[in-house]
């Protein structure tokens, strides 16, 4: 098994797929998993103007779901935007049992482990999803175009990384967005602008404040189930980097929440909205406007504990490494499990642990060894669980 995940990683390290663009990586996999596997249909469903996905069945059986795109782009914008830095990344790399490369936790380590689990299970579903990262706007997923052209079976098995237990309840997550807007200026004069010197020079003032909020937010939290809130502060902007001596009339501030207890995202952004008027009233901001808009995502959602494909998952575990899966609270990562437990599928997550690479954190490192194990556990899942 351990060679077989190292052939489906490398295929990958070499294949980039970026969110929304992976069906030239999907065609490719396609045809390597047909050479490969030639006794099993494989297809590509493709979705939007350059999205795609793979698929395959063996017949009846849960759904195994991993997603193909990586968060990042290797080569785009975004990989320099996050990381501040736009070298070339490492190509995988493999030290002993420990493999190392560009997108390995999001998703290709545990995307590699459910194709090969798959391969050898001889039963259930298996989804290679495009568009399976979080992104605001962004159109058709691969899991929803998956969901409209075939019937979803009672289970399914998410392969990501994952804390080292087993995880039957998610999280919803959403989007907020502060505007912050005065009267641009310029520079050479800054009282021509409101606030003077420009509404990003008192960008603190709302930033403290969002820091305030945020602390309340999470202490607020009732800790539901397994899960717990997060909140983090994902991009700010305001002005033209081209032409800094023009003082800009807006702050922007993009927010990403998380909830395990239910949310209503529009309340909150009423509230946030208060808040920051009330702090903006006694500082340079006084005469500035004040939006908070939020953006509905996935709501939080959780399989019963004694579900079959939980009660499966649990035995399964138990076997492979010789103890109960641990109990765990204040879990914040939402994945696509939300959306298929949306859909009436009973869902767990569980996956490898993952790690920035020591050569260059842009890069993962995962164990080979954890991502046999796991293997295994999804094999046995598919062949256990009833369609």
């Amino acid at each position: 098994m351990r060679e077989q995940l190292l052939d489906v990683l490398r295929l990958l390290d070499t294949t980039p797929a970026p969110r929304g663009a992976e069906r030239t990586a999907a065609h490719r996999l396609r045809k390597w998993c047909a050479d490969r596997w030639p006794h099993i249909e494989w297809q590509v469903l493709e979705h939007g103007p350059a999205g795609g996905s793979l698929a395959a069945a063996h017949g009846a059986g849960p759904l195994l779901y991993s997603h193909l795109d990586t968060s990042l782009d290797e080569d785009g914008v975004g990989i320099r935007l996050v990381t501040g830095n736009a070298a070339p990344v490492s190509r995988l790399g493999v030290a002993g049992d420990a493999v190392s490369g560009f997108g390995l936790g999001v998703g290709r380590g545990p995307a590699a482990a459910a194709l090969v689990a798959f391969a050898e299970a001889g039963s259930g579903r298996l989804l290679l999803a495009g568009s399976g990262t979080h992104r605001r706007a962004s159109g058709i997923t691969g899991l929803e175009a998956y969901a409209d052209a075939y019937p979803l079976p009672r289970s399914a098995i998410v392969a990501k990384c994952s804390p080292p237990t087993l995880l039957w309840h998610e999280p919803g997550s959403f989007y907020l967005t502060v505007r912050v807007t005065g009267r641009s200026g310029i520079a050479m004069l800054p009282e021509s602008a409101t606030p003077a010197g420009g509404v990003l020079a008192s960008a603190g003032v709302v930033l403290d404040e969002l820091a305030r909020w945020r602390t309340d937010y999470l202490a607020a939290d009732p800790r539901v189930g397994q899960t717990g809130r997060a909140c983090g502060i994902g991009a700010l902007g305001g002005g033209w980097p081209d032409k800094p001596d023009l003082l800009p009339a807006q702050l922007q501030i993009d927010m990403y929440v998380v909830a395990g207890d239910p949310v209503e995202p529009k309340a909150l952004a009423v509230e946030l909205a208060d808040r920051l008027r009330a702090r903006c009233a006694h500082s340079a901001l006084r005469n500035c406007t004040v939006e908070v808009e939020a953006e509905a995502g996935a709501t939080a959602a959780a399989t019963p504990a004694d579900a079959p494909v939980v009660t499966a998952a649990r035995a399964a575990w138990l076997d492979e490494f010789g103890a109960q899966p641990p109990p765990i609270t204040g879990w914040t990562g939402s994945t696509d499990g939300v959306v298929l437990r949306a859909r009436g599928v009973d869902t767990v997550r569980l996956g490898p642990q993952m790690k920035p690479a020591a050569d260059d954190p842009r890069c993962d490192e995962l164990s080979l060894a954890q991502l046999a194990a796991y293997a295994r556990i999804y094999r046995r899942l598919l062949g256990e669980l009833p369609a």
